[in-house]
């Protein structure tokens, strides 16, 4: 008899978690190559469906006056983009994405068009600033980099571009909060899904997809990541309901909202 393999849930891919991280945007930090290389918080930053950044930095920063005394008027510059975990946990990131490539601060009308671009995907009041006090600058990205708890894996642009955000990322935080604060039961019930030796620690939500329910047990000897594969990969609200119930030991009920 052949040795008996385990399955791995379905997950997304790279690309998918790339593009779900910067679709919620997260905190970006922005650090220029060079000798005097710092970590800069900007004022905005949004990663375009293609991979490109656009950054808001006050106009007296200094990268400002060094990017247009650079040659060709570009820097060497990296993005990253921290995704926060939902509910407070020791360990408060859940994933990183870093976007290297060139960066330069865009003229006043390529600026104009640019915030437009922005404001018909993520409208933002900040956006207001651009020209006010604020200067517009864009990062073309040459590389990508993506590290989470499924692992760390380079995304090529073209995958970046042909791959779509999950269907829940925008909603996943709330709804995972309002599960750590008003359903602890819910998590305890989660339980039986986890290896015996984890079931002990403190079980905490920590990401939702269309495969499945993510959970991290903080115990005394570190953070244990667990994934809670789906029956079936969701895209919906309904379906979606119906496999947490599933997960959580209501089969009845689960029926019911399929039927």
């Amino acid at each position: 008899m052949g040795e008996k393999t385990t399955r791995r849930p379905a997950l997304p891919s790279p690309a998918e978690r790339a593009r779900t991280i910067a679709r919620r945007g997260g905190k970006g930090v922005l650090m220029p190559s060079g000798e005097n290389s710092a970590r800069i918080a900007p004022l905005l930053h949004h990663v375009h469906p293609d991979g490109a950044a656009t950054v808001l930095l006050a106009d007296e920063h200094p990268l400002i006056a060094s990017a247009w005394q650079a040659p060709r008027g570009e820097l060497t510059a990296m993005l990253e983009v921290a995704d926060p975990t939902p509910v407070r946990l020791r360990e408060p990131v859940r994933g990183l994405l870093w976007l290297t490539g060139w960066l330069r601060v865009l003229e006043p009308e390529q600026a104009r068009a640019e915030v437009v671009r922005v404001a018909e995907q993520r409208p933002d009041s900040r956006l207001l600033d651009a020209g006010h006090g604020a200067s517009v600058l864009r990062l073309e990205s040459a590389s990508m980099v993506l590290a989470d708890a499924e692992g760390t894996a380079s995304v090529q642009p073209e995958d970046f571009l042909a791959a779509s955000p999950d269907p829940f990322c925008l909603m996943e935080d709330g709804w995972l909060r309002h599960l750590e604060l008003s359903h602890r039961d819910v998590v305890g019930l989660l339980a039986r899904h986890l290896p015996e030796r984890l079931r002990g620690g403190h079980i905490r939500p920590l990401g939702l997809d269309k495969y499945g329910l993510r959970l991290r047990v903080e115990s005394a000897d570190g953070d244990h990541d667990v994934r809670l594969a789906f029956s079936r990969t969701v895209t919906d609200a309904e379906h979606l309901g119906v496999e947490l119930r599933r997960l959580v030991g209501c089969p009845f009920l689960a029926q019911q909202r399929q039927g």
